[in-house]
């Protein structure tokens, strides 16, 4: 019989992440991973002191899944690359939404990752408080958008599910009652190859082009 390999952190780690992407986070504990790894659970104690310690590093590790902008790039693709690598990230990983933001003691990727983001706009001539406002939107614009992603009751990746959604629903639409609702869906989601997911970048789009304006707007200072 091979022998195991020898417990890490980092093989923890990915029996972590195999538990949550299985069954949310809900079903990651030390028991659970311990099992994942064909291991007691006391055996994880050693590398790490608790549950507490383990849902931190699934944290940290989240953030080093995320593209980091590239030292000196322009601020605009670098903004958009990660905000799409981002969406990317959290839609493989449901459970890391409500999680990633949560932790009191953020791990060395978390940091890097937000010191990267922040530096980029820094050295693009944005105020410290326009990169603040600039990390803070764009960031509540995946974390919304992966969301309704993950909830809608089709396919938001392909057109597969729309018009039959859409076909469910009609028979409660009336054009005198919701003129406006009807409208949108006769004109931009029916018959048209819709694909939801096609929102992301043209939404994305208007908040970088909100924040160049703004760049333009103001003065850079220190």
């Amino acid at each position: 019989m091979p022998r195991r390999p020898a417990l890490s952190l980092d093989r923890i780690i990915d029996a972590a992440v195999a538990v949550a992407d299985r069954g949310g986070l809900g079903q990651v504990s030390m028991r659970n991973v311990g099992k994942e790894l064909g291991v007691e659970a006391m055996s994880l104690y050693h590398h790490l002191a608790g549950k507490d310690a383990l849902l931190d590093a699934l944290a940290n590790w989240i953030f080093t899944r995320i593209e980091l902008p590239a030292p000196g790039a322009p601020w605009r693709p670098a903004m958009a690359g990660r905000a799409a690598s981002a969406r990317d990230v959290l839609a493989r990983h449901p459970w890391a939404l409500g999680l990633i933001e949560s932790r009191r003691f953020p791990g060395p990727a978390l940091l890097r990752h937000h010191d990267a983001v922040l530096g980029c706009l820094r050295g693009n001539g944005f105020t410290v408080t326009l990169a603040a406002h600039a990390f803070s939107v764009i960031d509540a614009y995946v974390h919304g958008f992966v969301l309704t992603e993950l909830n809608l009751p089709f396919d938001a990746e392909a057109d597969a599910g729309v018009e039959e959604f859409i076909g469910e629903i009609e028979e409660h639409l009336s054009p005198d009652a919701y003129p406006h609702l009807v409208e949108l869906i006769t004109e931009n989601v029916m018959h048209r190859n819709y694909s939801y997911a096609d929102e992301f970048a043209y939404g994305l789009d208007l908040i970088l082009d909100g924040l160049a304006s703004r760049l333009s707007a103001e003065p850079a200072s220190g």
